[in-house]
């Protein structure tokens, strides 16, 4: 038996996210589904490093399988391809050891949110960023972000469906830059809750836009409760850039993905 891992890009957009659902139309379904026909070998059960939300997108999901079948790394890309939607695609496909897991293995997760700040709502970028028409403050921001990195309790930031087993998280980075009128915010943790970085965009940008003082984001985060937070943010600009693993695996840690994004 031998033990697959495969990067996968998507647009999330046409989809209800990515774990599997009895109506099929999620990224893990078309995978999935795609794999079997390639093997014509039956049903194929992939497991991911973090499920994403409908609407969100994916850089490098990584996936991984069980499988009796020898094939060449290159032709698990190009061969599940041939049966992947336009709009998803297996960038590389690796043997792994049998210990790899793609999930348990992760030692961090990567997310960006790609934000347009115009007066004008996106057009042809649609579906892939938010819109905020307001200015934003990028050092009051910075300030707001600041109070979230280190151990935290993030109930603040929890959806209500989350089914994490604790609310306690450790934020390792959070970088917010600028490139003409699009906002890259970017975050990186050992694992986040459902909602959890759609949720901080909602308080960054009220922090962003004068609605809110830096220090806000502070007394959030100490109240432990949903309600402190502001409105969850829309998923159109948050891509799933991709788990960080050992580099004993000899993954990739990106793909030619991350130089088109913003």
């Amino acid at each position: 038996m031998h033990r697959i891992a495969l990067g996968v890009g998507f647009n999330g957009r046409a989809y209800d996210g990515w774990q599997s659902q009895p109506g099929g139309n999620t990224v893990q379904d078309q995978l999935e589904l795609a794999l079997e026909r390639f093997t014509a070998a039956g049903p194929v059960n992939t497991l991911c490093a973090g499920r994403t939300d409908a609407g969100v997108h994916g850089l490098m999901q990584v996936v991984h399988f069980d499988t009796p079948l020898e094939r060449a790394e290159h032709a698990w890309v190009r061969g599940t391809n041939s049966f992947l939607p336009p709009d998803m695609a297996v960038q590389w496909a690796r043997v792994v050891p049998a210990s790899f897991h793609a999930r348990a293995s992760a030692q961090a997760r990567r997310y960006a949110y790609v934000l347009l700040e115009s007066p004008v709502r996106p057009g042809v970028d649609q579906g892939q960023v938010g819109w905020v028409f307001r200015p934003l403050d990028q050092t009051a921001m910075q300030t707001a972000a600041a109070a979230l990195l280190g151990e935290h309790d993030f109930t603040s930031f929890r959806a209500s469906s989350c089914q994490a087993h604790s609310p306690v998280k450790q934020m390792r980075r959070i970088e917010i830059s600028r490139r003409g009128a699009y906002w890259r915010f970017e975050f990186e943790a050992n694992a986040f809750l459902h909602h959890m970085i759609r949720n901080i965009m909602g308080c960054l940008l009220a922090v962003g836009s004068g609605n809110r003082p830096p220090g806000w984001m502070a007394e959030v985060l100490a109240a432990r409760s949903r309600d402190a937070a502001a409105p969850t943010f829309a998923p159109d600009g948050l891509y799933f850039l991709g788990p960080v693993y050992d580099p004993a695996f000899g993954l990739p840690d990106r793909t030619p993905a991350f130089d088109w994004l913003p």
